[in-house]
């Protein structure tokens, strides 16, 4: 009856209640709260008493097979049902209640369309916020039936897991009464209402539905969107080898929605932000949105069908979804360079979380469903998806293919966990997982395979490949992998030869006695999950210039990858780095590298480099950056990524006279400033304390009255150089009710601006001191948001030494928190050790 979920009692409720079923009724006609109603079926073996979750906000009357129960039995967490009032076999509960609606922190997320006066409601129930919304069995492995009726006010649509089978209008509102749905956990349960507008998709016996606000109608490509997740359906079905699992599939683009996606069986949401481009989009933006789209799409079956038995395996459906986007993509648009898409997206994230102090496994032990939202995050959604290419690498796509269909197959609407899944995989490659299981999955950190290259006469002696953990966290002992070492050369084709790593030390006999070559690279085609660890030979060839010679895009992106982990490893300089961008980038003609280096370029300059040294080269970038925006040669989407970094990195009064001009309009680009461009512009001005800032934002203000350009006003807001305006938007983050998550996590990165660290730095410790409540009031991804804006916005030894004091005087922090303030330390102590290396090394 304690706090959350407890595994104790999830595993009780596991082996004594069954053939759960929810007759759920709701009443979302009042601005505040909604009054429900529920009927709970449910099987129950054995004699002891069965404990409901529920925190809503309010109980009314509470029976168990006709028996009233007293209302003693519910503490605000849980409702109690005492045994002397149930069976052994079939038990029926009626509950009435009160649900919060709320723009933030409540189950039934309330937003209201400024531009038409529209409210729009939406559910977000993950991971455990069932319970806040009806009361339930609120865990993953109690699957149920779901029967949804909602009362609505008139003109309104409603979308739910099921189909509408009956709509009934009265003077005091719309019956909206759905079907019962097929077996699905509690977190996956949803409704939307509001006045949606619709399009439909109807070919050979699939229909589905897309539903848009309708202020933002003429805006979104709905006929686009339709089609993209038709395709999505249409290969999963192939790969999995099975229908689609559930009655019916339609989409929503919910506003101000905090994830990307969410894959509720019948009704995924979008973030309407994402899949309505306000300005023409770049190919990764593009190319994001129909990944989010398969990501989506694929958890119909790995995640909704079968369902990770408890929030531990977190990964198994989220890495599997990310994983499966990346297949899906390569196969359905053979131009898009998928693989390289997967790794700027995945790569470069877990690695940054892995070789960390706050590392965890892919499998989280998790002792309460209170601390799952700790366990999102790059383990889960980019390590998981890594180790995954891996598996497929190691067994073959064939067995890979048929594993995963058997696991499916066996536990269709049920769970599962990852050992089921390595068995089904195992079984069918006949191979045995468990060294796999071992290292991947249970065992935290990652490794550093180090190169050693030994040249005589123009002729390889030796190459090695050298493993190390990079925490001591690890333990001893190499991960076992299959990889494939490259030798490139200037004048002939590479050679590329595969390894096996299974030891401390693996020599590449094959190498030996061949040519020299310009470099190596120990991990070609991104199978290995590693550091690689650049040998001299090949890190000066890649500093010197070779990166001009390699035509391979994916294989270029991952050196430009390992030589940024070469700078956060103290290896090279932070303005090495910005010259080889400076001097590689005008012939770089690739949309998804190039934004990625740039973005580097900004990180090396604005938080690596020392005050001194990045004076000394911002001019030089800044003209640079200028030049490249207005480059009609090159396509829109580096322009684009040019004009972006320019926007960021304008600090000389000449670059900030260019951006006041291009707001004006009397200086142009070759592209039209989109809203959300000039929206960036005018929270730089803000933040660069521009004598125009005040009057540009007034004007922006008049000019975009939308939706969107009121959080973006808020964000520009908490750009300002003013401790007033400090204290007044950390203050609304606690005190605001109706402030919109989102806003509130927009907002995070001006508030935090780099420059302002003065002003920003007596806000960190209150800001550590907070999670506890964060974790409790915020969504899943809100935590490692502000820890990583209020860190990364520090580049300084008493930044530094007031999280370590945190941590000193805070025996007491639970154990995830803890693990994610050091997770987010790491790249603030790499902040302060870079500039003292390489400014020491300057002089400075």
């Amino acid at each position: 009856m304690g706090s959350g979920v407890s595994r104790e009692l999830a595993l009780h409720r596991a082996a004594t209640v069954g053939d759960v079923r929810y007759a759920l009724s709701l009443d979302v006609t009042r601005p505040a709260d909604a009054a429900g109603e529920v009927t709970i079926h449910f099987r129950r073996t054995g004699d002891s008493d069965v404990v409901l979750d529920f925190r809503g906000a309010g109980l009314g009357r509470v029976t168990a097979n006709g028996s009233i129960v007293e209302r003693s039995a519910w503490n605000g967490a849980h409702i109690r049902l005492p045994r002397a009032v149930l069976r052994e076999g079939e038990n029926e509960v009626g509950i009435t209640f009160a649900a919060a609606i709320a723009p933030s922190g409540a189950s039934i997320i309330r937003f209201s369309d400024q531009s038409d006066s529209a409210i729009y409601l939406y559910t977000l129930l993950v991971p455990a916020d069932a319970n806040q919304l009806f009361p339930c069995f609120d865990q993953p492995d109690l699957k149920a039936r779901v029967s949804l009726t909602l009362t609505t006010p008139g003109g309104w649509t409603a979308i739910a897991n099921g189909s509408q089978a009956t709509r009934d209008t009265a003077p005091d509102g719309v019956t909206h009464r759905f079907t019962e749905t097929r077996p699905i956990s509690t977190y996956l349960i949803a409704f939307a209402a509001g006045p949606f507008r619709r399009a439909t998709f109807a070919e050979e016996g699939r229909t589905i539905n897309a539903y848009v606000r309708r202020s933002r109608l003429r805006e979104a490509d709905l006929d686009t969107l339709l089609a993209l997740n038709v395709r999505a359906l249409n290969w999963m079905e192939r790969y999995f080898n099975r229908p689609y699992p559930f009655e019916k599939f339609d989409f929503v683009l919910a506003p101000a929605f905090p994830f990307g996606g969410m894959e509720h069986p019948g009704a995924v949401f979008y973030n309407e932000d994402r899949f309505i481009f306000r300005e023409r989009p770049t190919l990764p933006q593009r190319l994001g949105r129909f990944s989010t789209i398969l990501h989506e799409v694929a958890h119909m079956w790995f995640g909704d069908l079968v369902t990770m038995r408890w929030f531990d395996d977190l990964w198994l459906k989220e890495g599997f979804a990310t994983y499966m986007a990346a297949r899906a993509l390569a196969d359905l648009d053979s131009t898009s360079g998928a693989w390289k898409t997967f790794h700027l997206a995945n790569k470069p994230a877990a690695y940054g979380v892995d070789q960390t102090a706050g590392t965890t496994p892919l499998w989280q032990e998790l002792a309460n469903l209170d601390q799952a939202k700790s366990n999102y995050g790059a383990i889960v959604y980019n390590k998981a998806p890594s180790v995954l290419k891996q598996l497929n690498y190691l067994v073959g796509d064939a067995d890979f293919r048929l594993g995963v269909q058997a696991f499916l197959t066996e536990h269709a609407y049920g769970n599962a966990t990852w050992r089921d899944l390595l068995q089904s995989i195992g079984r069918a490659a006949r191979m045995g997982m468990r060294d796999f299981g071992d290292n991947y999955v249970l065992r935290p950190g990652m490794p550093e395979i180090t190169q050693h290259l030994a040249v005589r006469r123009g002729r390889i002696m030796r190459l090695a490949l050298q493993q190390r953990p990079i925490r001591e966290l690890s333990g001893a002992g190499a991960w076992p992998m299959r990889t494939q070492v490259l030798l490139f050369y200037a004048n002939q084709p590479p050679v590329i030869l595969p390894v096996e790593i299974t030891q401390r030390v693996t020599d590449v006999r094959a190498a030996r006695g061949r040519s020299a070559p310009l470099f190596v690279y120990a991990n070609a085609g991104d199978y290995g999950y590693m550091l690689v660890g650049l040998d001299t030979l090949s890190r000066a060839a890649l500093l010197g210039g070779a990166l001009r010679a390699v035509p391979d895009d994916l294989l270029r992106a991952m050196l430009w990858g390992t030589l940024w982990d070469e700078v956060r490893a103290a290896r090279v300089a932070p303005l090495d780095y910005v010259r080889l961008a400076l001097e590689h980038l005008p012939t770089e003609r690739d949309e998804q590298i190039v934004p990625r280096v740039l973005g580097r370029l900004r990180r090396a300059m604005g938080a690596y480099a020392t005050p001194a040294e990045r004076e000394g080269i911002r001019p030089r970038v800044e003209r640079y950056l200028w030049a490249a925006a207005r480059d009609t040669a090159a396509p829109y989407g580096i322009r684009k990524a040019h004009l972006d970094a320019f926007v960021d990195v304008a600090h000389t009064g000449e670059a900030l006279a260019r951006l006041d001009s291009l707001l004006e309009g009397t200086l142009r680009t070759p592209d039209p400033l989109g809203e959300p461009t000039r929206w960036d512009i005018v929270t730089h001005l803000l933040a660069a304390a521009a004598p125009t800032a005040g009057a540009r934002l007034a004007a922006q203000v008049t000019r975009d009255g939308t939706p969107d350009g009121r959080r973006r006003a808020f964000i520009a807001g908490a750009a300002r150089p003013l401790a007033p305006t400090k204290r007044d938007y950390f203050t609304r983050y606690f005190a605001d009710s109706a402030l919109n998550e989102d806003w509130a996590s927009g907002s995070l990165g001006a508030f935090n601006t780099p420059d302002h660290q003065a002003l920003t730095l007596p806000w960190l410790r209150p800001a550590l001191d907070s999670l506890r409540y964060i974790q409790t009031h915020r969504r899943i991804f809100f935590l490692g948001g502000w820890l990583g804006s209020f860190l990364g916005g520090q580049t300084s030894d008493a930044s530094l030494e007031t999280v370590r004091a945190f941590l000193a005087e805070r025996p007491d922090l639970p154990a995830d928190l803890r693990r994610k303030v050091l997770e987010n330390m790491d790249e603030l102590e790499r902040t302060v050790r870079i500039r003292q290396r390489w400014g020491a090394a300057a002089g400075f």
